[in-house]
């Protein structure tokens, strides 16, 4: 494979509705040639916008259209504002070690500024990390295990200000589909995680 050593910038801006409680956040997405839309998750192959089709819709491809390989980015939206849940990265900037999105062969040159990241969503109270990788780096910010997948620790940061901000760090299975999960098992433990953090009713179905 081609070796690169080129430093990148995350491509997005995190996506922060109003009143966010929960924020989704993984490593880096893969070069533009591979997107199917400009925004998180972008890949037509990734399983994120499956999984939450699933669980909100009961509907695995809702905002997948096969026939010109696009995926609804404004539908996505409305969904993640309507159920209170943001997106963002881990990794703002990064190497490839090879000429592909694998987290195996990403090197992080520059975290999130986490407090920076949560002064601007105070309602929310759980950060959700994507993978290993991701689940590594917040670890790393906040002096905490990586938890494992499909649990959460308790985590605190200090902010801008001096205080502590408290929240759960949650680690999901990755959404790659290099990851050895069936995509309705993955979309168990998604589900379980918005109905406990209190995003979905204990009854949704």
């Amino acid at each position: 494979m081609k070796e690169c050593n080129k430093i990148e910038l995350h491509p997005f801006k995190p996506f922060l509705p109003e009143g966010t409680k929960v924020v989704v956040c993984g490593t880096f997405p893969p070069k533009p040639d591979k997107w199917s839309m400009d925004f998180f998750y972008p890949n037509f192959f990734n399983d994120m916008w499956r999984i939450f089709g699933l669980i909100i819709f009961n509907e695995k491809e809702k905002f997948f259209n096969r026939e010109t390989k696009t995926i609804d980015k404004e539908g996505i939206k409305k969904m993640l504002e309507k159920i209170h849940v943001g997106v963002g990265e881990t990794v703002t900037k990064a190497i490839r070690q090879r000429d592909n999105a694998s987290d195996k062969f990403l090197e992080v040159v520059e975290r999130v500024n986490l407090p920076a990241l949560l002064s601007q969503i105070p309602d929310c109270k759980d950060l959700v990390t994507t993978g290993e990788k991701a689940a590594s780096v917040i670890a790393g910010l906040t002096n905490t295990p990586v938890p494992k997948v499909g649990e959460w620790i308790a985590c605190s940061i200090t902010m801008p200000d001096g205080s502590e901000r408290r929240f759960r760090h949650w680690r999901m299975p990755s959404t790659s589909r290099a990851y050895p999960m069936k995509i309705e098992k993955k979309a168990e433990f998604y589900k379980r995680m918005l109905i406990e953090t209190g995003v979905l009713n204990p009854g949704f179905s």
